[in-house]
């Protein structure tokens, strides 16, 4: 594995720029032309084969070697979120009710500055190197667009790799773990019918705000009595909507939340079990209930040959950096998931946060921001993974 952390400290200034660049121009999901117009644009001067407008607006490139060797994948993603930022710095985004409020700014930037320090090193390249600059993570809807546009084809990557600026961890520690990383995740609706009336007479309707009200303590069973305390699941009801007026029971009350398992069988589960909860409760309170649930993301699952790989050549040529594998899975989704359930590979966390600095925001805060020592770290991390595979020792 090759040590790149030089060559990303020279790249200190131009990651930089090109993540405040980004962050004072936010796009959110399938509108990020500008964003990838600019990606686009930098890696053809670098003498790269670019292919964009894959799935909607991602931009594919491809950085080939002399000699014979793996394809790599390497994946960032580019969309912002529609939140209105609170931050007051120079790079605050200028576009309304528009930020990046989760480091793909930062990604994107490092995505550029790896294929910068690799081109370097392109007349000792044994294969290939896939850049895959990926719109519309935050709906988790781009990663299977690009797939479905053929991104995993001519040539097929034998290796794909990621990662996440994480603000759940300071700058300066790295998440790397085997297993079930991040969470799938699921949304539904529970429509609820009723009898409406006037609220004085409740006795005279069937209240699907009552209903509502006992599936929102029910649907907790589904975690807490019907999946193994060994394994993990979440259910939040997240939205509750009925009513227009104080004194009228509503005839329709509605529900929206998410699901969040690392088990397929446990997601099953939770789908056999979430029908049979809401149907049993609304129909014992009089209502009648339609429940749709929609699959998002599947959990991103790192391969354990490509983590121990990994972690080996980071703690051999930087050490100073503590590694982390215990206590890092989150119930949060990522469609990197659908790249690793083809491709075997490693998605892994860069510590980004600095209370100091007051830089410890949660993602999709409207004050989120990290420490940019991140960007070098994240840059020298990942162009060092990936000359594991393309680069001789």
């Amino acid at each position: 594995m090759k040590d790149f952390r030089d060559s990303a400290q020279a790249m200190h200034n131009q990651l930089i720029a090109w993540r405040r660049d980004f962050h004072q121009h936010p796009e959110i999901a399938f509108q990020e032309v500008r964003t990838a117009g600019i990606v686009a644009e930098t890696l053809v001067q670098l003498g790269l084969e670019v292919q964009s407008g894959v799935g909607q607006t991602g931009v594919v490139a491809i950085l080939e070697g002399h000699h014979d060797g793996p394809t790599v994948l390497v994946r960032c993603d580019m969309d912002a979120l529609p939140i209105e930022e609170e931050n007051e710095v120079p790079y605050r985004s200028q576009t309304a009710r528009t930020m990046h409020a989760c480091g793909h700014d930062g990604h994107t930037a490092i995505a550029l500055g790896v294929a910068h320090m690799l081109h370097q090193q392109r007349a000792a390249l044994r294969g290939r190197v896939k850049f895959v600059f990926q719109p519309a993570e935050e709906i988790a809807a781009g990663a299977q667009a690009m797939l479905q546009a053929g991104v995993l084809e001519n040539p097929r990557p034998d290796v794909s790799l990621g990662l996440h600026l994480w603000n759940l961890m300071p700058v300066g520690k790295i998440g790397l773990a085997a297993g079930p990383l991040m969470a799938g995740s699921a949304i539904f609706t529970v429509e609820l019918e009723g009898r409406g009336g006037h609220a004085a007479a409740p006795h005279q309707t069937a209240d699907p705000v009552v209903a509502a009200a006992h599936l929102i303590t029910a649907l907790q069973t589904l975690a807490s009595r019907n999946v193994s305390p060994l394994e993990t699941a979440v259910i939040s009801v997240t939205q509750v909507m009925a009513g227009d007026a104080h004194n009228v029971i509503p005839s329709r009350a509605t529900l929206k939340g998410t699901i969040r398992f690392f088990k397929p069988e446990v997601r099953e589960l939770i789908g056999q079990r979430f029908e049979q909860v809401v149907q049993g409760v609304a129909g014992g309170l009089g209502c009648a209930a339609q429940v749709n649930i929609k699959d998002l993301t599947i959990p991103v699952v790192n391969d354990a040959a490509v983590v121990e790989r990994l972690r080996q050549g980071f703690t051999t040529f930087a050490p100073e950096h503590e590694y982390l594998s215990a206590d890092i899975q989150t119930m949060g989704g990522e469609d990197m998931a659908f790249f690793l359930e083809q491709v075997p590979g490693v998605f892994f966390f860069v510590g980004s946060s600095n209370a100091e600095r007051d830089l410890h925001y949660a993602h999709h805060h409207p004050r989120f921001d990290f420490d940019e020592r991140a960007l070098v770290i994240g840059a020298a991390l990942l162009a060092s993974a990936v000359s594991d595979y393309v680069l001789p020792a």
